[in-house]
């Protein structure tokens, strides 16, 4: 989570906003919530968190959840008889990786050093420094930004298991010698995570190596919130009044106060949580911001499992209580959700720009159904900023219901969660299948097998096939005639 300037916050008054509107808000957020986040902390148990990963992957980690495929791939469905695979084309997040800085440690290890002279840590605290400063030290040596282990073994087990899926098809790549694009945003942790793929890939099945191209980088493509293309959307971000309006409502709320302090007091004593809270140490940051450091260092903690002591991990739930990481987690996911996701009913300004991406993957299945192109395989590697709003282009699930301003995002009542929709290395996939002039899609996300949006039509109820021309026709897309 992006920490944005905060102020105490006095109960009952939401700073900038007068008091009854305040009220109202605050009151209907809290309700909303109510009965969603206990369901959130009952994945975890006090010093080990339990969930869909020895981590604790759940809602409260966001999009900084580490990654497990969705889906048995026993269960997947056989294609329609006759139907073969001829080409597979994917969008893949990075990999799990290190904080892009060390701005959360430093900023609570300022807190730390001050408590501990004073004798002001309790006795969870007085091993939260050295905790802190050991994975400060483990990221710095993978470097900031970058791919962990965990990252790299992510990438490399859905490499693995994507040719598992497909043996038929890249064994036809290899008898044929149709070449494999490698393609990413061009940033560091995506051309890392291209290569882990690549490796990983031409292992599995050796007969790939020589088809596999070198990596190439395309920043309209899979890095477009930052190219020419999203202008628009940066400008929403840097200036949208109603965007900061709302950001600032869903945060600076009582209950984030209130969450704040609960996470303070189990690293400081009361009267050093007390004076944070009135300010003394606003040169280092409020007791909002010391809180959401911590729940960011919990929140990168699993990523960085495997540089942990003995690979034990870090335990850094030790110092947040599960529902204090589900409501800090909220508030990740709602940033997320107003800047990259659904938004706001009446703009697509946050999504629409994934159209490049959305058009590529046509492009590419028309190109195999066409003959006007040569590849076996399309493999791209991006980024959160690209993966959460082509989710919300494709309306998938999780993705396909906005807000408005008088009934904002909650856990309570919307179903979009980082965790679900783009984790580390979170990935969309098209298999193409082909009998006689007949081509089918399946669609996996996350690995997967997902349908297509509402008003797309599959061959049969409750397949995941999907007839190309028909999925042309869904998404507005026209197809010359031969």
């Amino acid at each position: 989570m992006k920490r944005r300037p905060t102020r105490r916050l006095s109960p009952g008054l939401v700073p900038g906003v007068t008091l009854a509107p305040a009220l109202a808000l605050s009151l209907a957020l809290c309700a909303l919530l109510s009965g969603a986040l206990p369901a959130q902390a009952e994945g975890h148990a006090a010093g080990r968190p339990t969930g869909n990963s020895a981590d604790g992957h759940s809602d409260s980690y966001g999009t900084k959840a580490s990654y497990e495929p969705g889906q048995n791939p026993r269960t997947y469905q056989a294609a329609p008889r006759g139907f073969e695979p001829v080409f597979t084309e994917n969008v893949s997040r990075h990999g799990s990786r290190a904080a892009t800085d060390s701005e959360d440690g430093d900023l609570v290890l300022k807190l730390w050093n001050r408590a501990a002279s004073k004798g002001q840590l309790t006795r969870a605290g007085k091993e939260f420094g050295p905790q802190v400063r050991a994975l400060l030290d483990a990221m710095a040596k993978v470097g900031y930004g970058n791919l962990s282990g965990r990252g790299r073994q992510e990438i490399q087990d859905t490499a693995v298991r994507m040719e598992k899926r497909l043996p038929g098809l890249f064994s036809r790549i290899a008898k044929d010698g149709e070449p494999i694009d490698v393609v990413s945003s061009g940033q560091g942790r995506a051309v890392d995570s291209a290569g882990e793929f690549a490796t990983a890939l031409a292992k599995a099945d050796p007969a790939l190596k020589p088809l596999i191209g070198p990596a190439r980088a395309d920043e309209d493509l899979l890095y477009f919130h930052k190219a020419a293309g999203g202008a628009a959307y940066r400008d929403y971000i840097d200036n949208d009044k109603r965007l900061a309006d709302t950001l600032k409502s869903v945060t600076d709320q009582p209950a984030t106060h209130h969450a704040a302090v609960n996470v303070l007091k189990k690293i400081f004593k009361p009267a050093f949580v007390a004076r944070i809270s009135a300010g003394e140490f606003s040169a280092v940051g409020s007791d909002v911001d010391a809180a959401e450091a911590v729940y960011n260092l919990y929140g990168i903690a699993p990523a960085m499992s495997a540089e942990s002591p003995d690979g034990a991990g870090w335990h850094m739930e030790r110092y947040i209580a599960p529902r204090d990481a589900a409501w800090f987690g909220y508030l990740s996911d709602a940033e997320d959700f107003y800047e990259k996701g659904p938004g706001f009913a009446d703009s697509d300004i946050t999504y629409k720009m994934a159209g490049v991406l959305l058009d590529d993957f046509f492009k590419k299945a028309e190109a195999s159904r066409d003959g006007t192109g040569d590849l076996g395989a399309e493999l791209r590697f991006t980024h959160a900023e690209e993966i959460i709003p082509l989710a919300a282009l494709m309306g998938l699930p999780g993705s396909t219901k906005p807000v408005t301003a008088q009934r904002p995002y909650t856990y309570a009542d919307n179903p979009w969660r980082g965790a679900s929709v783009a984790p580390m290395a979170a990935n969309i996939q098209w298999d193409v299948f082909r009998k006689g002039h007949t081509y089918l899609v399946r669609m996996l996300y996350n690995e997967k097998e997902t349908a297509f949006k509402q008003g797309c039509r599959p061959v049969a109820k409750g397949s995941t096939f999907y007839e190309l021309n028909e999925l042309e026709r869904c998404f507005g897309r026209t197809h010359p005639t031969s």
